[in-house]
């Protein structure tokens, strides 16, 4: 019997990497005509996620752990810091994703990266390129990955094609309204005031690798900013403490109003005045509110890297 493979997606799974992976796996078995391809996730899922799979009838795909020995597709990363444990001795099969590469294989490997604003953007080009009909459910579950991932068209990681293919799985999941439905999603998304400060900021956290040492970046978005003015202090101390006790340089939460489209930063740091560089804005008491920063991929990591990765 051939082995199994594992298309998985990134720690701290979200909508994207989830549906992404569920899709794509999805779609290999079809052309392939085998069941080889098992959806899995490295972690719990996110509320949104869960609301989803709910709302269309599907299960949380099973928790993978670790990959060591495993046959794996990478969807929605391709750095091995954001992978499931065990991936430096997985056999990784594929790579599916939209984010910038960083990546070295000793073997050669289809490598399908797009600079679109979702993973799942690219798995349902795939269908359409080789004319697979996909599923009205399914179809529902990417059209709520690619909007939580574009925050509904308004980030900057929205492309044209993004929103041609948010009318196209809207009109497979007869979904009439998609703007509706993204804010419904972003509404159970932003429903995070049960959270503890450690759960908040994990709910969406990455690191990254810099010259300078390593950052913890996680995003909440909301649609009233309101909703964590209180807790602000306490989430600032959750942040020192995972910054101490796990060797990073920096550690930030960054809270986007979904709405107003802008993000308060709370940030826990070696050097504010290299924040201020990157930024263009000081911290006041580590926190500050910056105008017009939606995306994590586009417009926070970047302008880190220009001053904290040269």
């Amino acid at each position: 019997m051939l082995d199994k493979i594992y298309v998985v997606g990134h720690k701290s799974p979200d909508a994207d990497s989830v549906f992404a992976a569920m899709a794509y796996a999805n779609l290999k078995n079809i052309l392939e005509n085998t069941d080889r391809y098992e959806a899995v996730v490295t972690s719990e899922v996110n509320k949104e996620t869960k609301y989803a799979l709910d709302k269309f009838g599907f299960y949380v795909p099973a928790i993978l752990d670790n990959a060591a020995d495993k046959q794996v597709v990478l969807v929605d990363h391709n750095e091995f810091g954001h992978a499931v444990d065990g991936i430096e001795s997985a056999r990784i099969i594929e790579v599916i994703d939209h984010h910038k590469v960083d990546f070295k294989y000793s073997e050669p490997i289809l490598f399908y990266v797009k600079p679109w604003g979702s993973s799942c953007s690219i798995v349902f080009d795939l269908y359409k390129s080789n004319n697979v009909v996909l599923d009205k459910k399914l179809a529902g579950l990417m059209l709520a990955a690619v909007l939580v991932d574009t925050v509904i068209t308004k980030s900057p990681t929205c492309t044209a094609k993004d929103k041609d293919i948010i009318a196209d799985l809207a009109k497979i999941a007869e979904i009439e309204n998609w703007q509706e439905f993204g804010m419904e999603i972003f509404k159970v998304r932003a429903s995070v005031a049960e959270l503890s400060d450690e759960n908040l900021i994990k709910s969406d956290f990455k690191d990254f690798a810099m010259k300078v040492g390593k950052f913890g970046i996680g995003q909440v978005e909301t649609v009233d900013l309101t909703e964590f003015k209180n807790r602000e202090d306490s989430i600032l101390e959750k942040l020192q403490n995972i910054k101490s006790s796990n060797g990073y340089h920096t550690t930030i939460l960054f809270i986007t109003d979904i709405i107003n489209e802008g993000s308060q930063f709370l940030v826990a740091t070696d050097d504010e005045a290299g924040f201020a560089e990157a930024f263009g804005k000081r911290l006041e008491n580590s926190r500050v509110y910056i105008e017009g920063i939606l995306s994590r991929k586009k417009q926070v990591t970047p302008k880190l890297q220009e001053v904290f990765d040269k």
